[in-house]
């Protein structure tokens, strides 16, 4: 930890329109040494110099650290006389509340999943949507524990396998069921690679991931990181600070209540004589349908 004298994002720093070339060589250094660039929760910036400002300052934490800590959070502290901010590194455990629903691009590659969705569906008859949903979350959860509760069981299951047949050709025993069977086993094995690279993929969001790298402990690490950065320790809620984690759930939502409510609108109605009645040949001309030279024309 401390000042790297670098930027990864243009985000950071003020009035930046393009990175510096040192920047993608710092990010690739990063990336190359399998750490974990914490993000800092409650400030933008870590180094003030006039009316410029960058955050420079960093923590870069290895995969072993966040095994063994899961919850790290980093932030920074009171400038005062410097130019740099102190950098305060935390472990914070707290609730995150009820999730949303989602759904794992891995599931979609089983063939029962959207059967199992659609008979599920039509079970929940008429229900609203959003009940629907919430419904559904109970036997995908049951169906995910038992096809994708242990991946690495399964994968390990079909190595085995393979591993057993190739032990028996190396011993002289060979027949055409067998290169059969060894081609199935690779197949199935095959998929369930792919399947735990999407999940862990998924998971993180991961800009790094090439050609399904499978590397997921890296992956794994990142989606946690990525669930600790989301979360919102504090809120300015009309000049006040607010760290109460209740408060802030309701501050949230009474916010995007109040902005997505429907507003009542006024009824307009129309004075006797105000609007004249069209005659009859006007108002079969309004419901004839246009012709495709009238189309062409208007487009």
């Amino acid at each position: 930890m401390g000042d790297f004298n670098e930027i990864v994002q243009v985000e950071e720093r003020r009035g930046a329109d393009t990175l510096p070339l040192t920047a993608e060589d710092f990010k690739n250094w990063v990336h190359d040494m399998g750490v974990v660039d914490l993000l800092i929760t409650n400030r933008k910036f870590t180094w003030f110099k006039g009316r410029s400002c960058s955050r420079i300052d960093r923590v870069l934490v290895s995969l072993e650290w966040l095994e063994n800590f899961s919850e790290t959070r980093m932030r920074g502290g009171p400038r005062g006389l410097s130019d740099h901010c102190p950098i305060i590194v935390e472990e914070r455990r707290r609730s995150d509340g009820p999730r949303p629903f989602r759904s794992l691009d891995s599931w979609f590659t089983h063939e029962d999943f959207l059967r199992l969705v659609k008979e599920e569906w039509r079970g929940l008859g008429e229900a609203p949507f959003t009940d629907k949903l919430k419904a559904l979350t109970v036997p995908l959860g049951r169906w995910h524990k038992n096809n994708f509760g242990n991946m690495d069981k399964t994968i390990m299951k079909f190595e085995k396998e393979i591993k057993k047949i190739d032990e028996m050709v190396g011993d002289g025993v060979y027949d055409g069921t067998m290169e059969a069977r060894r081609k199935a086993l690779v197949t199935c094995c095959e998929k369930w690679y792919v399947r735990k690279e999407l999940h862990w993929k998924q998971m993180s969001r991961s800009r790094h991931t090439k050609d399904i790298d499978k590397n997921t402990r890296y992956f794994h690490n990142l989606a946690s990181a990525r669930r600790r950065n989301n979360r919102i320790d504090e809120l300015l809620i009309n000049g006040r600070l607010i760290r109460n984690q209740a408060r802030i759930k309701i501050a949230v939502r009474d916010f995007y209540k109040n902005l997505y409510h429907q507003e009542e609108s006024p009824l307009v109605g129309f004075r006797d004589g105000l609007v004249e009645m069209i005659d009859e040949d006007d108002a079969l001309a309004l419901e004839v349908q246009p012709n495709p030279q009238e189309i062409k024309e208007a487009v």
